[in-house]
C-alpha cells in the first residue's frame, strides 16, 4: 500500500518529483514491460509516462495514491502507443533477456521453461485480461485499487480477473488456444 495515501502531507511529499521518480520508476517500467513484452518499448513508454506526470504535476489532487495516479498515466501512455500505426509487432517472450543464476543448470532450465510458458500464455491473453492479471498477481493491487486505476467498476475488475485465471488454466491444460 502506498505510504502517502491518507497522509495529510501527501501533497507536500508529491511536490518532490525526484523522490517520486526514484520511488516508482521501476514499478512503472515493469508494468509497461509486461504490457508490451519489449524492454526498449518499456524504456520509452516509462520515460513518456514520467514526462506526462511532470507536465501534469499540478493536476495531482491526492484523490488516489501517487502510485495509482502514475499507473493510470502509464496505462494511458501504453494505450496511445498501441493505437499508433507503427506499433503492430510484439516481441516474442523467447527473445526477452533473462538474468540470474540457479544452483544447477537443470533446475534453471526447468524453472525458466515453466516461467516462460506461463508468460507466453499471459502475453496471449487479450489486453484487458492480461492487464488485470498483472495488476493483481505482480503488483498486488486490491480489486478496488485495480478498478480505480483502470477506471472500471470493481465487479468488472473481479470478473476480468476471474476470466483471466480461467483462460490461463484452460490454456495450460491444453483445453483452449489463445
Amino acid at each position: 500500500m502506498d505510504k502517502m495515501r491518507g497522509n495529510p502531507d501527501a501533497k507536500m511529499q508529491a511536490a518532490d518529483p525526484d523522490t517520486v521518480i526514484r520511488t516508482y520508476w521501476g514499478e512503472v517500467w515493469k508494468y509497461l514491460f509486461f504490457m508490451t513484452g519489449s524492454r526498449p518499448t518499456a524504456d520509452d513508454l516509462t520515460q513518456d509516462t514520467f514526462i506526462r506526470a511532470l507536465r501534469g504535476w499540478n493536476s495531482f489532487r491526492g484523490d488516489s495514491s501517487i502510485k495509482t495516479w502514475l499507473m493510470k498515466i502509464a496505462r494511458n501512455t501504453y494505450i496511445n502507443h498501441k493505437r499508433s500505426a507503427f506499433v503492430r509487432r510484439v516481441l516474442p517472450f523467447s527473445q526477452v533477456e533473462h538474468g540470474g543464476t540457479e544452483a544447477s543448470a537443470e533446475k534453471a532450465y526447468l524453472a525458466e521453461a515453466g516461467e516462460r510458458r506461463i508468460w507466453e500464455l499471459v502475453f496471449r491473453l487479450p489486453d484487458k485480461l492480461r492487464e488485470t492479471l498483472l495488476l493483481e498477481a505482480h503488483y498486488g493491487m486490491t480489486a478496488r485499487e485495480g478498478a480505480e486505476m483502470l477506471g472500471i467498476p470493481e465487479g468488472t475488475y473481479k470478473s476480468r480477473l476471474s476470466r483471466a485465471r480461467s483462460r490461463i488454466e484452460r490454456m495450460m491444460n491444453g483445453e483452449e488456444q489463445a
